[in-house]
């Protein structure tokens, strides 16, 4: 093996490690800042996911590179490797775009909520609800909405109700499609070994 083949190899590996372990740990910690009614957070693993799905990339462009360099593009393995990766990265678009949707859907309801908080003081949700509540409250609610999630007019009472339920839902969305992600990712690398 030469030393531009061991180079591609390096980079491959060293943009899969440090591309695709980031993009994963922001997807699926999402959901969580979701429910706890962060927009700030979840706008910082927006622009992480963002980050780093373009890094990744260069695990498929490397990879690419590594596959032509030892003439294995006929390989069955590198071909569902390769097919499974562009739609990890397609999940990832979608994604993203889920995750600007509850940035957008928290932003409106803490900008239509009125508590009054002390300075130095966070608004909490009641005390004693769980986790396990709220998430069978916003199941109930997903169930009991029509799945209409259209714009109303500013000021309309249902409004701010619409944009806990579009968070709701794109909290299940994210959570899902980052656990296929996740998978996918699995897959590909268990592909990679047992080549």
């Amino acid at each position: 093996m030469s030393f531009t083949d061991r180079l591609v190899l390096w980079l491959h590996i060293g943009f899969a490690i440090f591309a695709l372990g980031p993009v994963t740990i922001a997807v699926l910690s999402t959901p969580r800042y979701i429910r706890g009614r962060n927009p700030v957070i979840v706008g910082y693993l927006l622009r992480t996911t963002r980050i780093y799905t373009l890094v990744s990339l260069g695990v498929l462009l490397f990879g690419l590179v590594s596959a032509q360099q030892h003439k294995e593009f006929s390989k069955p393995w590198l071909t569902i490797s390769m097919t499974l990766f562009v739609v990890a990265l397609v999940l990832l678009v979608i994604i993203m775009r889920d995750q600007r949707r509850a940035v957008h859907a928290l932003q409106l309801e803490a900008a239509q909520a009125t508590p009054v908080a002390t300075p130095g003081t966070a608004v909490r949700p009641a005390e004693g609800a769980s986790d396990a509540a709220e998430e069978a409250a916003d199941n109930a609610e997903a169930a009991r909405s029509a799945p209409d999630t259209g714009a109303r007019p500013a000021g309309t009472p249902a409004a701010g109700h619409d944009a806990h339920h579009v968070a709701s839902v794109e909290r299940g969305r994210i959570a899902t499609m980052g656990g296929v992600v996740a998978l996918i990712y699995l897959v590909i690398l268990i592909l990679m070994i047992w080549r």
